[in-house]
């Protein structure tokens, strides 16, 4: 794996070395003893984020206890239980650096595992990065996380800039096919790299971009945005952010009777229980795109197959797990197997074996490229009559789409 390691020996001065060596050591004796190994996470308890927050805070402790009851990680000649140490970072980024290294430092984590959101990600990784600890994420895929040579940084999330694909080949296969887009983003790295490779996509397929607007994720403004779409009356409008500014922006668009032929978001809202329950029939014909679905081919070590983990997961904790769920406990299964394969807790042993992974799982195939990020293709989903459904994937249509979309004074 050609990456550049966290810094050279020859800009690092000798004292800083070994003041690294001495908290390396102390983390590698904290994070191991008689009965568990602890990974860490700083994850969104609490703020605007912590909705999709509780996703990698379940799923990394549903996994961890699967694996527990199947015997814990085996290294060398003896096995471990896992332990789960998280903090919160309240959804503030600058915070989440400050917990990271607390993670690290004082509670002496010596493996972590990310947050939600490629903004805290990004902020995390640093961290890891610095110490050389080895973090395998689930919830950043902005190309920026994967493009600064990080040796010790992994994610189990598809490329950002290649999300809407699927999606577009979607549009130029449907009749009447639609001729202009809108893009509404929000302002986070994921957002903008998400925008570059889309406006790319649109361009090859001949698509009309006729508005291109960024909103704050902070403090989501939808009223003029909605304005320019209704003056300009896209066929198409892609929209990408949060579930929260998803739910207000169907809202806003129903309240001002505004109808492209068809919404697609990317946002963790439309394959979600919650973004249903809080829009009842309004949810109904938005499309997503999701690198997973619990099919019964995608099968594990650990859960038997990915249909039999979501009932197993949604009976624990009362909701079906999206991709998100499921790319998280793909994070904590590679840390696992890379432990086993290294033999030993060493990061730098770690570090390479994860480098070097390609298991099969209920998320699907996990292998890192050589910039530490996974491969999946995205599969379009729609939401008809409440249900979430498979639409296209690996090129054909699984299911009809239901297009154009009826305005909203004539939906049943």
């Amino acid at each position: 794996m050609a990456m550049k390691r966290g810094g050279t020996k020859s800009s690092r001065s000798a004292w800083f070395r070994s003041i690294l060596a001495v908290v390396l050591m102390a983390m590698t004796a904290g994070c191991i003893d008689s009965e568990a190994i602890t990974f860490g996470a700083v994850l969104q308890l609490s703020g605007r984020l912590a909705g999709t927050g509780r996703y990698y805070r379940d799923a990394y402790q549903f996994a961890i206890d699967k694996i527990n009851q199947q015997g814990g990680v085996a290294i060398g000649d003896f096995r471990y239980k896992l332990a789960l140490k998280v903090r919160d970072s309240q959804s503030n980024e600058n915070r989440a650096v400050a917990e990271q290294e607390a993670l690290i430092t004082r509670d002496r984590v010596g493996f972590v595992l990310g947050p939600y959101s490629s903004n805290e990600v990004l902020a995390a990784a640093a961290v890891a990065e610095k110490y050389h600890v080895p973090m395998v994420q689930a919830g950043g895929s902005s190309t920026r996380i994967f493009s600064r040579g990080n040796a010790y940084v992994f994610g189990t999330l598809p490329a950002a800039d290649d999300y809407f694909r699927s999606t577009i080949d979607m549009l130029l296969r449907l009749t009447p096919r639609p001729r202009t887009v809108a893009i509404v983003i929000g302002d986070d790295p994921f957002d903008i790299t998400l925008a570059q490779g889309t406006r790319r996509l649109l361009r090859e397929a001949g698509l009309d971009v006729v508005l291109e607007q960024q909103y704050s994720e902070r403090t989501p403004n939808f009223y003029n945005i909605l304005t320019l779409v209704e003056a300009r009356a896209p066929d198409v409008l892609l929209w990408s952010g949060h579930e929260a500014g998803a739910i207000n922006f169907v809202r806003e668009s129903k309240a001002r009777n505004i109808n492209p032929k068809l919404f697609a978001s990317y946002t963790t809202a439309v394959s979600t229980a919650s973004f249903r329950a809080a829009l009842g029939k309004d949810a109904n014909y938005a499309f997503g795109m999701t690198p997973w679905l619990p099919s019964e081919h995608l099968k594990d070590r650990w859960f038997g197959d990915a249909s039999q983990f979501a009932r197993s997961f949604e009976g624990k904790f009362g909701y079906a797990p999206d991709y998100h769920v499921a790319a998280a406990v793909a994070a904590v299964e590679a840390l696992v197997y890379a432990l086993e394969a290294a033999g030993t807790i060493e990061s730098d042993d770690v570090r390479d074996a994860i480098a070097k992974l390609d298991f099969e799982s209920i998320y699907g195939r996990v292998r890192f490229g050589e910039d530490g990020q996974i491969e999946l293709p995205q599969t379009v989903i729609q939401i008809q009559d409440g249900k979430v459904l498979e639409i296209l994937s690996g090129g054909a249509f699984v299911t009809q789409p239901r297009y154009p979309i009826p305005p909203w004074d004539k939906r049943p």
